[in-house]
């Protein structure tokens, strides 16, 4: 049984001795609604996760988990939001049960607040967590109706690996007209960062079904912010790019 206060404690001063102002005041640059950071980043975590398991090597995957529910619940900062979720990455794929999807869209509506933190969680942590429970992937997607944006954020965000994704001996496909129903229902977002991630989840998709994401941008063109538009249409070629554009 290991000392949870100790773990904490541990964490939160690691967290700080790597963080720098002018990382912070990097990080800033990219939030420009504002952003209660104190400068580290990705590759800081990283590095001081491992080394909370090198020196707390018995963690279980319970007492991760508990340490995790606990640092959400008394967040000071963003990058505690990060050290948070990456804590139990390493357990995802073969601890928990399926419930834990639940913890993940409670965690999405109570404790994210901006796009970084709903990015962190999907494409990591999530995605970990799907890539051993396949059958999971498509029960995310009434998160497309929360009230809570970042979590409309999430229901394109964590689907942009799976539109085709090997797991295991066999291959995976997302039904692309699940897709083009989230991007119809949040398409008209008032959520920027919302708005922003239908383009992300269009532009995964237009690699394996182009033909289907232009007739969609094409039936919707009128609907379509610029920004949204631009991200969709990213990996398409420069003439194809153009033709679309030329509809605005």
């Amino acid at each position: 049984m290991i000392d949870q206060s100790l773990c904490i404690t541990y964490l939160k001063l690691a967290l700080r001795n790597v963080s720098t102002e002018a990382k912070a005041q990097s990080s800033r640059r990219y939030f420009p609604h504002g952003i209660n950071c104190i400068g580290a980043n990705a590759g800081d975590i990283k590095q001081l996760i491992a080394d909370f398991y090198a020196h707390y090597p018995n963690v279980s995957a319970n007492e991760a988990l508990a340490i995790t529910e606990f640092m959400l619940e008394n967040i000071e900062c963003h990058e505690e939001v990060l050290v948070a979720f990456a804590l139990i990455n390493k357990f995802v794929k073969k601890h928990y049960n399926d419930d834990l999807l639940l913890r993940f869209e409670y965690w999405l509506e109570h404790y994210t607040n901006n796009w970084a933190q709903v990015d962190d969680l999907c494409i990591k942590t999530i995605y970990h967590f799907l890539m051993a429970r396949p059958h999971l992937i498509e029960q995310t997607q009434h998160w497309v109706h929360s009230d809570v944006s970042w979590c409309r954020r999430a229901s394109n965000v964590v689907w942009v690996k799976f539109i085709k994704r090997k797991i295991g001996k066999t291959v995976y496909y997302l039904d692309k007209e699940l897709v083009f129903k989230n991007c119809d229902l949040l398409l008209d977002d008032s959520d920027e960062f919302v708005q922003k991630s239908v383009g992300w989840l269009l532009k995964a998709t237009s690699l394996h079904h182009e033909q289907a994401v232009v007739d969609f941008i094409q039936q919707h063109s009128i609907r379509f912010a610029r920004a949204t538009l631009r991200y969709a249409i990213e990996k398409m070629d420069v003439e194809l790019r153009q033709k679309i554009l030329a509809l605005y």
